[in-house]
């Protein structure tokens, strides 16, 4: 049964796919997954890792607990689902969440470093803190989601994470907003790559993320 919420939602991550694409930080391949709460105990889900031409066709519905109530995922997929219901019941506030091997980042993952947060956009997105490294564990296994809910416990404020050795996971309140959050990523990833070029990327004066948001409230009024 297709809800108006479900088909509400569906939109919404279609078109943050499509904004990812257009921006040029998807994976090379089109691969993600992405997924947006519907209410506090289930979430929409795409059902294949390949995005680039997804439809209406490709979501499921899925509860905390990682039980298929509508739909069928690819066999693929159904490795992640703990991957997005960690984040949901961890953050309540977390309205989306997309994981993807953005090529930049990438980099910071193979490195197992996190990625500082030195790029204005990442302020303005919510990211006012270094993007924190989860330990690597074989895709959707036990030790993977350890990971991922020791991080997101340890750094509460923040709104993505690197997996080491394998790419993203970013969440904020829609799915058009993690859209823009991992924009903002992918560009601060491939600036501080270029930045090391000529004599490295320098940290923001004290007090950056304060003075942002009083700029923001001036307009936004």
């Amino acid at each position: 049964m297709i809800t108006a919420e479900i088909d509400s939602k569906a939109d919404e991550i279609l078109t943050s796919v499509n904004q990812l694409f257009t921006a040029g930080v998807m994976s090379h391949s089109g691969h993600a997954n992405l997924s947006a709460r519907l209410d506090e105990s289930t979430f929409l889900i795409t059902t294949t890792g390949m995005v680039r031409n997804l439809s209406k066709n490709d979501f499921a519905v899925v509860d905390l607990d990682g039980k298929i109530l509508q739909g069928k995922l690819d066999p693929t997929n159904l490795e992640i689902l703990e991957m997005h219901s960690i984040i949901y019941r961890l953050r309540h506030d977390a309205g989306a969440v997309i994981h993807t091997h953005s090529p930049n980042i990438l980099a910071f993952a193979l490195a197992n470093k996190p990625l500082p947060c030195r790029y204005e956009a990442l302020l303005r997105f919510g990211q006012a803190a270094d993007v924190p490294v989860a330990k690597w564990g074989p895709r959707g296994s036990k030790q993977s989601i350890e990971a991922i809910q020791h991080v997101v416990r340890e750094n509460p404020h923040t709104l993505s994470l690197i997996l080491a050795n394998h790419g993203l996971l970013a969440f904020a309140s829609s799915p058009i907003a993690t859209a823009g959050l991992i924009s903002a990523l992918e560009e601060a990833a491939e600036a501080e790559l270029a930045a090391s070029n000529i004599g490295g990327a320098v940290n923001f004066p004290e007090g950056a993320l304060e003075m942002v948001r009083e700029s923001m409230s001036r307009v936004h009024k």
